[in-house]
Formats: C-alpha cells, sequence, structure tokens
C-alpha cells in the first residue's frame, strides 16, 4: 500500500467509526471499556447503507486536494441527503466541525457530545448543511448534485468539482439528462464519482443490476469515459486501486476529457453481516442501521461491539480522543475545498433607468447583454429564447440552451453558488418543473452557514393568457408566494420598460429568489413617474387612472394583462358607477403579505395610504387567486374580490378565454358592481 493509501484508509476507517458511534452510542465513544447497554442510545436511528461509500470517496478526495497544494482545486460535494452523518463524522475528524462549534471537539468529548446529540444535531439536523465541508448542495432532493457541480465548475478552469453521487440518484432524470449536458458547457471541469452500491433504499439499482461491461457501455454511450473500482473488504490494495484510478480521472478531466469514476461496493460493506439468522449484507436491511434495539438484544449489542471494533480505533485515536499515527498524518495532509466565490467584479453604481423600452425582446435583450459584458453572467434556457423572441442572446457564449428544465435550474444553482451571476429564461407552463429544485435551494439558502449568495433569477414569460391549451399554468408562483419566505420577490411588470427595470435591480440583487413574469407580447407603455417607488417598495398609485380623494373602490393590477384591462375598464366603470377609483399598479406580489412573515408585507398604515380606508378592492393577477388569497389571509378587512388565472374547461381562442375568466372590461365592471354595492355607495 503507498503512503497515500495508507492515510486514506486511515481517514475512512476514522470518519466510518465516527459515524456508526453517532448513529448508536450515547457514551464509550472510544471502546475503552466493554460496551453495555447504557452505552448506547434506546433508539438507534440514521442512514448506514451510503456511508461506507460516501466516506471512502471523501477520504481520497481530501487527501488529493491536499497534495495538489492548490495547483487545482478539488471541490467535494454530498448527493445524497442521507450521508448527513458522513459529513459530520468526516467533519469532526479533521476538525472543521469543532472550529464552528466548539463542544464538538476532534477529541473523545466532541465525539461523546456529537453522538448524543445525533441525529437532531443543533442547527444542523442530520442531513447534509452548508456549514460544514461538501456542503454545498445540499440533497434531500435525488438528482440535482451533477448539473449542480457542472454550473459550479463552468468557466473556472482552477477548479475541478467532485459531485459524490448513488447509483439510485443516476435513475432521476436530473442526472440522466445531465451526462449528455456536459456536452453543453465547455469549459466546466467536473469529475463525478458514481457510488454504486447496488441498490436504492428498498430495491435494487438499475445501474447495480449492471455488470462491468454494461457499465462502461452506458457511460461510454453518453460520452464519458469510465475508471471502474472494485471495493470488497476496504482493503490496502483497494485503496491503492481507488487512488490511481482517482489520479488518472482528474488527469483526464484537466484535459478536458469526460471521466466518471465508478466506485462498485456492496451495500453496507463493513456493518452487520446478518441478523437474528436473516442476511443483510448485500441487501436493502442495511440501508438504515439495522441495529435497533442494542440497548436490550443482547445479540444486537454484541454485533454492534464487533462492528465498532472492526474499525480498530485504538490505532486511530489517543487515550484523549485525539488522532494519532497515520490519522493525524491524513488530517495534516487533507484540505477541505468549497465553493469560494469566484473573484466578482463590483457592481456598477445603479440609478434607476427609465429609458423607454418599446418591447418585451428589448427590454430584457438590452439588460441581459449589459450584465452579460460584465464577464460574470449565464443565461440558461430550454431551447426557447427564439420561441421567446429573444433572438439577439441565441448563440452568445455566455448563454446555454438544454430542453431539461431541472438541469438549468441546477446549472444556475452551481453557477450562483460560486458567487456568479444568471438567469434562467423559461415559459411559465413549463416552470412547475422548477419547483422541487427550488424549493430546496431555498431550504439550504436559508440554514445556518449557508453563505450570502447571488439571487436565483427565473425569468417567465409566454404564460397560459396567450398560449394554447396545454400550456397555461402559473403554479410555480403559488408555491413560491405559498412558502411567504422572506427572499422570495415574485415581480409582475406591467409594461417592457418596468420588465427591463425589474430585471435590472433582480440581477444585481443578492440572497433572494427573484420570479419575474413578464409577457413577451406585451407593447402597451404606461407612465414612468412611479417607477422608482414600484420598485422600492413594490407597488404604487397609479395618478393617471385615479381620481385624488379617497376612493370607493380600489383597483390593484398584477401584470401586464391586468394592467391593460384595468386601464380599458377604468372610465367604463366610473362614468357608469359615477364613483371615485383609484388604479394601483403592484409590481412585487409578496407585499400582499404579512410584514410579520414576509418582511416586506405592507403595513397597517400602508395598506390604508395604497389602497384606501374604507374601499372595497378588486385585484386582477395573472395567476392564481388562491395565491393572493393567501397572501391576503384577510388583513384587508374589507370586501375584496380577485380575477386571475383559473383552469378553464378546455381550448378556447384567447379572445374567449380571457371573458370566460373575467380578465376583460366586461368582467372588471361585474366585479366592480358587485364590491360597490357590497359597500351602498354607488349614487
Amino acid at each position: 500500500m503507498t503512503e497515500t493509501a495508507a492515510l486514506a484508509d486511515a481517514l475512512w476507517r476514522a470518519t466510518v467509526y465516527a459515524s456508526v458511534c453517532q448513529i448508536h452510542l450515547r457514551d464509550n465513544v472510544l471502546l475503552s471499556q466493554p460496551l453495555t447497554g447504557e452505552h448506547v442510545k434506546e433508539r438507534p436511528s440514521g442512514h448506514w447503507g451510503t456511508v461506507p461509500g460516501t466516506a471512502w470517496a471523501l477520504s481520497h478526495v481530501v487527501l488529493a486536494a491536499g497534495q495538489l497544494d492548490r495547483r487545482v482545486d478539488l471541490v467535494p460535494l454530498i448527493g445524497a441527503g442521507h450521508a448527513g452523518v458522513v459529513q459530520l463524522a468526516a467533519s469532526w475528524v479533521t476538525g472543521e466541525l469543532g472550529k464552528v462549534r466548539s463542544p464538538f471537539s476532534p477529541d473523545a468529548e466532541g465525539l461523546r457530545q456529537l453522538s448524543q446529540a445525533f441525529p437532531d444535531v443543533d442547527d444542523f439536523g442530520s442531513e447534509i448543511t452548508p456549514a460544514l465541508p461538501a456542503g454545498g448542495f445540499l440533497g434531500g432532493r435525488l438528482g440535482g448534485c451533477l448539473p449542480f457541480a457542472q454550473g459550479a465548475a463552468l468557466d473556472d478552469p482552477g477548479r475541478v468539482v467532485v459531485p459524490i453521487i448513488g447509483d439510485g440518484e443516476c435513475e432521476t432524470p436530473t442526472t440522466a439528462a445531465s451526462w449528455l449536458g456536459q456536452s453543453a458547457l465547455d469549459g466546466a471541469l467536473v469529475l463525478p464519482i458514481v457510488h454504486v452500491n447496488g441498490f436504492r433504499m428498498g430495491d435494487r439499482s438499475l445501474l447495480g443490476a449492471m455488470n462491468d461491461n454494461e457499465l462502461h457501455a452506458y457511460f461510454n454511450g453518453l460520452g464519458w469515459a469510465v475508471r471502474l473500482v472494485h471495493v470488497v473488504t476496504g482493503s490496502p490494495q483497494e485503496h491503492t486501486d481507488f487512488q490511481l484510478a482517482l489520479w488518472d480521472a482528474l488527469e483526464r478531466t484537466l484535459l478536458g476529457r469526460r471521466t466518471a469514476l465508478v466506485l462498485r461496493c456492496v451495500k453496507g460493506w463493513g456493518g452487520p453481516t446478518s441478523l437474528g439468522g436473516n442476511a443483510l449484507l448485500g441487501t436493502p436491511g442495511l440501508h438504515k442501521t439495522p441495529l435497533v434495539t442494542p440497548r436490550t438484544d443482547p445479540e444486537q449489542l454484541a454485533r454492534l461491539e464487533y462492528w465498532l471494533a472492526s474499525y480498530r480505533p485504538a490505532d486511530l485515536f489517543d487515550a484523549d480522543g485525539r488522532a494519532r499515527g497515520e490519522l493525524a498524518e491524513a488530517v495534516a495532509t487533507a484540505r477541505w475545498r468549497s465553493l469560494v466565490p469566484a473573484q466578482r467584479p463590483d457592481p456598477e453604481v445603479k440609478t434607476l433607468s427609465y429609458q423607454q423600452a418599446s418591447t418585451f425582446s428589448e427590454a430584457v435583450t438590452k439588460v441581459v447583454t449589459k450584465h452579460a459584458s460584465r464577464g460574470d453572467f449565464r443565461v440558461f434556457s430550454p431551447d426557447e429564447l427564439s420561441s421567446n423572441q429573444l433572438p439577439g442572446l441565441v448563440g452568445e457564449r455566455w448563454t446555454h440552451e438544454l430542453l431539461a428544465e431541472e438541469v438549468l435550474l441546477e446549472w444556475l444553482a452551481g453557477w450562483t453558488a460560486s458567487g456568479r451571476r444568471g438567469v434562467v429564461v423559461s415559459y411559465e407552463a413549463f416552470a412547475p418543473l422548477f419547483t422541487s429544485g427550488l424549493v430546496s435551494h431555498i431550504k439550504q439558502r436559508r440554514m445556518v452557514g449557508a453563505r450570502s449568495l447571488p439571487s436565483l433569477n427565473l425569468l417567465l414569460t409566454s404564460y397560459g393568457w396567450h398560449n394554447v391549451h396545454s400550456h397555461g399554468d402559473p403554479s410555480l408562483a403559488t408555491t413560491l408566494l405559498g412558502l411567504q419566505v422572506p427572499a422570495v420577490r415574485v415581480l409582475t411588470p406591467a409594461d417592457p420598460t418596468r420588465t427591463a427595470t425589474a430585471l435590472d435591480g433582480a440581477f444585481d440583487s443578492v440572497g433572494n429568489v427573484n420570479l419575474i413574469v413578464a409577457g413577451k407580447h406585451t407593447r402597451t407603455a404606461h407612465p414612468t413617474t412611479t417607477i422608482e417607488e414600484e420598485h422600492e417598495r413594490g407597488l404604487a398609485i397609479w395618478p393617471h387612472l385615479s381620481d385624488d380623494s379617497e376612493p370607493d373602490l380600489t383597483i390593484v393590477t398584477a401584470g401586464d394583462i391586468p394592467a391593460a384591462v384595468a386601464a380599458d375598464a377604468v372610465d367604463h366603470v366610473r362614468e357608469h358607477h359615477g364613483c371615485r377609483i383609484r388604479v394601483v399598479n403592484l409590481l412585487d406580489l409578496t407585499v400582499l403579505g404579512s410584514p410579520q412573515v414576509s418582511g416586506r408585507g405592507l403595513s397597517d398604515g400602508e395598506i390604508d395610504h395604497y389602497l384606501g380606508t374604507h374601499a372595497p378592492v378588486l385585484i386582477l393577477t395573472l395567476g392564481h387567486p388562491a395565491a393572493v388569497w393567501g397572501l391576503l389571509a384577510g388583513r384587508l378587512r374589507r370586501p375584496v374580490d380577485i380575477i386571475g388565472w383559473q383552469e378553464p374547461p378546455g381550448p378556447l381562442p384567447q379572445r374567449f378565454l380571457a371573458h370566460a375568466l373575467s380578465m376583460d372590461r366586461a368582467g372588471v365592471e361585474r366585479a366592480a358592481s358587485l364590491l360597490l354595492g357590497s359597500r351602498e355607495v354607488v349614487r
């Protein structure tokens, strides 16, 4: 065994040992005395099956990173959320955990405290956390780690990102499309380690059912070379073989040759091979720990003690639980590289621009091109830029198109995780495909230890009001508004100039998820005098459509079509009912939420200022009325009606669709009559 392989073996054994301790023990973490029921948790809980292989890959990667000495940064990412126990263990062994949580120091007391805390570790829980090494990708939602790594590695020749992904994860459409998608990303240095342990959570994986030749053929067909290593017992020779394969795959990756390193092992190897006469090794029975009652079951207690002792902790730790011998050398050699933001150009000193844009195409193209000229901006789109009337963006080196929305979102997330800026442009109807990934990234960005990153920006257009029956679905906006997370903003600009202003602000913002919904057909232009207030506060009274005095009716518009419909209807309503009307344009839907929840919500005083003190309110929105009702939550304490998207019974011509959903002058007049009647203000 080479010296590095010996160090990897020590680091691997220590990481796996600490993982098993976390799952099962509450005391006697060094096995300094015979194990008894008092040393064991009452209800051990945790995922074991992924531990040995994930720890193996991590140990070799961080040692290689140390030996590279920053000639190139080797950045590991853990794809499986269930591998959080490995992340905690590896961070404890190398001292990284103690740096951010002093009670978990790299000694016996630190391991005892960590084991007692797991799985409910304060702020961290039991899954992957961004506060610790290899936690750049949250996991828990399988499939995104490979494309996230591709986005993070894009256009950064000094960084190789190493996503550690499982064979079950490779069955997800997101991962499957990413192998092909790599060819659309020139200069993204990614070295995937595919952990093939043979099983998903409950049954054999598709890759696990393949023989070695079939695995080679599969990856070769997708354009990837394969370096495949079998690990059966964790022997010195297996460490050497893996080390050599890792360096070979790394050299090929640096030369621009797509290469995957396949770690082929047995699920849960090193753990109990059987229990109660039933075989466990190589079955789904080792997905979680099978030893759930060792405190009271003598057989399970004996199995646990044997299991822990197999990692030879006395060779790894001194009497105080600190690293010794080869483990101490391994810890000194290992380096955790992270997605430290690339050097980012300083944002321009910005003032809001009121330059009139006459079309959606003009507005978006100008703003995107300006930001792309700074060198840290990317556009991702599912083959729809031309269809979305953005032909000027097609073919630019900073534009990437792939017909896989989930992959595009992860490319954007990885790109921004390294401190750079970008946007996904898509049809609104297909945007629900982003939902799971977007919610996961929102969760991660709110966790303890998450860095402040450039915002995730999504521009949705080609919505259902102007499209065929199958292309109408504003569900993504509904979901994001339902989260009521302060970082989420749902922007509905009323015209191209406002679209340009919203995008310009979103692209330079930090820490947000900005969903901009804008029509590609819009040519209507509204006065620009209120744009600054709309941008800063999220809404503004439109004086050109409003009476000066206290209103009898307030019409709130959210989006280009609602603004145009209100502008068309307001004089007719005013003339027919002889009432005072105020029109409020809403740029940011989230301001309708409670200020105690969303942060940007209107206070009671602001509600009276913008909507009037007593006027009933009619809201016109591009999206689902239910999303707005959820934000309001009864706060207005006055009659309210909402006109918005409802699922039509079948295909309808566009002119009939608007009428059927009351998004026209007649619909506004009907709703206004009912609201005015409810307050008896009709004269």
